[in-house]
C-alpha cells in the first residue's frame, strides 16, 4: 500500500509530528511505501536544519532526514507556509524541499491514503 502523510504541527509543541514519523517509520517497516510527508502550517518548522534539541532529547528533525536518506521517503515543505515562518531553501535540513499544494494534492492522487497528524 502507498500511504502519502501530512504534518501540520512543530517538532516539539505537540506530539503529532513523532507520531507521524513513527507512523512512516513502521509502515516502511512492515512493507508499505510512504513516497511523501507534506509538511503544513506550522508542520514547516520540522525542517530546518536550526534546531538544536538537547543532547538528552530526541532530534525530530534528524529522525526525518534519516527517514528520507534510507528510505527515499520525499520530504517536501508547504512555501506559502514555509515563507510566513522564515523556512528557506537555505536553512532547510538535509532531505527536505520546498514546494507547492500540488505536491499535497498528487500524494492524494497517487496513494491509497492520505494520513493526516495535527490540527
Amino acid at each position: 500500500m502507498k500511504i502519502g502523510i501530512m504534518v501540520s504541527e512543530g517538532p516539539y509543541n505537540h506530539q503529532a509530528s513523532d507520531t507521524a514519523y513513527l507512523f512512516a517509520r513502521t509502515a516502511i517497516e512492515k512493507g508499505h511505501k510512504v513516497p511523501r510527508v507534506f509538511f503544513y502550517h506550522d508542520g514547516v518548522n520540522n525542517s530546518t536544519k536550526l534546531t538544536q534539541p538537547p543532547q538528552d532529547d530526541r532530534n525530530v528533525v534528524n529522525r526525518w532526514s534519516k527517514l528520507a536518506e534510507d528510505h527515499g521517503v520525499d520530504l517536501v515543505v508547504c512555501v506559502a507556509a514555509g515563507m510566513r515562518r522564515g523556512i528557506t531553501d537555505d536553512i532547510l535540513a538535509p532531505g527536505f524541499r520546498i514546494s507547492g499544494l500540488g505536491q499535497l494534492v498528487e500524494a492524494g492522487i497517487q496513494c491509497d491514503r492520505l494520513v493526516t497528524f495535527g490540527d
